[in-house]
């Protein structure tokens, strides 16, 4: 077989490999799992999610002629492979493909243990199932003990954001974004709730403009005690109105 492969795809011993291939094979070496909502970027190297973006670019290219649009002479879509490529790569699924964004911690220096909530964080993601948008509001509540970190309100809506940029379902995203926030503050408590319209309904299928998916997960104090649990619900109902 020619050497003389597309940048996307690297021949070795005289096979074409594609680069989604080569990151696939070290994931399957480490026997990590790559389900569409985890993040893979320790397995890609330098260059490679360039190189990505070209395979999806052909293979998206495959997909519009096999639905039968003639993307050469169609004004309108002859660039549409290049431009759902780099929505998908670089955009809509990101937080699959990007490291966590930083995030600087401080010691609880005053020793904080009142209830905070932050919110409405703006959430994109798409459905899992049928690539459909998924937009909706989260809002947070922690509840801080004197050995917790404090980070930047900005940060609770970038580590949202990176977690949410992966075909998700709803369920599994808040339950990720509670893992990651337990893990980087260690509150007492955490309470999350999430409010979504989801095209997967609105678009195809039943075609329903008016449901919205919440849901909530709770953690630590949240869950074992009413009256904090209540409180946070009260205040988060103040915020939406």
């Amino acid at each position: 077989m020619s050497k003389n492969a597309p940048p996307s795809y690297t021949a070795v011993n005289d096979e074409i490999v594609p680069v989604s291939a080569r990151i696939r094979n070290r994931i399957r070496a480490a026997e990590q799992r790559f389900h569409a909502n985890d993040n893979i970027s320790a397995f890609i190297e330098p260059g490679e999610l360039e190189q990505l973006l070209e395979e999806v670019q052909d293979k998206m290219k495959a997909v519009l002629d096999s639905l039968v649009i003639d993307t050469e002479s169609d004004h309108n879509t002859q660039d549409t492979a290049r431009r759902v490529a780099k929505m998908y790569v670089n955009e809509v699924f990101k937080g699959r493909y990007l490291a966590q964004p930083p995030v600087t911690e401080f010691p609880n220096v005053e020793h904080l243990n009142e209830l905070m909530i932050v919110g409405p964080i703006t959430v994109r993601s798409a459905c899992s199932h049928h690539f459909c948008p998924i937009i909706g509001r989260l809002w947070i509540g922690i509840m801080p003990n004197q050995h917790s970190n404090l980070i930047g309100l900005s940060k609770y809506a970038r580590l949202a954001e990176w977690t949410m940029c992966r075909p998700q379902i709803q369920e599994e995203a808040v339950t990720q974004i509670a893992d990651l926030l337990m893990d980087k503050v260690s509150p007492d408590g955490l309470a999350i709730v999430m409010e979504a319209d989801h095209f997967c309904m609105q678009w195809r299928g039943v075609r329903d403009m008016n449901s919205k998916m919440i849901n909530s997960v709770m953690r630590g104090a949240f869950l074992k005690d009413a009256s904090l649990r209540r409180e946070f619900l009260s205040l988060l109902n103040n915020t939406k109105q």
